[in-house]
């Protein structure tokens, strides 16, 4: 696969890509680790395959719910629906929020088999919700337990020099990179770290001095006091 939006480049190398003799077709999507990307980095196919998947999951589940109480369906769901929607989900979470309203709409699906049960409707979160407490947990552990293996997407702290209504204080704060392109702004990297800036500021306990399990417990709780659905 050519990683270009240009389709001159895989023009330019189409045919001469062999391997033991034999020609090796170009694709316009490969799977890696079961997670799909195009040739311009994009993960739509792998949404509408996972929505598609999910949403025969539902059916099923709506058609055994006569059967089950909330308990069991709330059960079911967590384990056989709501993993599959959250699979990799720091690598395509740059997609749009057409992409990925549609996994939103399947879950919404899936409460309404719940009835009238309010407690169990509550106790689910939003999926942007849960995506965002994973990456504020992986920002934690890339900038302040400087875990190996997330040492690249780690940035030196860069605190405003003066305090204004865009440059807030904090001992944690990072310099975001900029760019025009709305894709690149939603990628894991430029969209953790804003989160990660304003996660930081408002936290009351230092975040240098949080464990993985509490930074979880803290992004929870920052995280439900804001809307279902952050623009940043």
């Amino acid at each position: 696969m050519v990683i270009s939006r240009s389709p001159a480049a895989s023009q330019a190398v189409e045919g001469q890509l062999r391997f033991e003799g034999e020609q090796l077709p170009l694709q316009e999507h490969i799977k890696i680790l079961g997670v799909t990307m195009d040739r311009e980095l994009r993960y739509d196919t792998h949404i509408t395959s996972v929505a598609r998947q999910t949403s025969q999951r539902v059916s099923a589940l709506r058609r055994m719910a006569g059967s089950l109480d909330s308990r069991g369906i709330l059960t079911l769901y967590r384990a056989q629906i709501r993993p599959c929607m959250e699979y990799g989900a720091l690598t395509w979470m740059s997609s749009a929020h057409t992409h990925t309203s549609r996994l939103d709409a399947i879950q919404r699906r899936a409460l309404r088999l719940l009835g009238e049960d309010e407690e169990s409707v509550a106790s689910i979160t939003s999926l942007e919700h849960r995506r965002d407490v994973a990456t504020l947990t992986v920002c934690h552990k890339a900038q302040v337990l400087h875990t190996p293996h997330l040492s690249r997407l780690s940035l030196p702290p860069h605190p405003p020099e003066r305090n204004t209504r865009q440059a807030v204080d904090g001992d944690q704060q990072v310099l975001v990179p900029l760019s025009r392109s709305s894709q690149h702004q939603r990628t894991f990297r430029a969209r953790a770290l804003r989160l990660w800036n304003h996660f930081t500021v408002a936290t009351p306990a230092e975040v240098t001095g949080l464990s993985t399990q509490q930074t979880k417990v803290a992004a929870n709780v920052w995280r439900s006091a804001l809307p279902a659905r952050l623009v940043l």
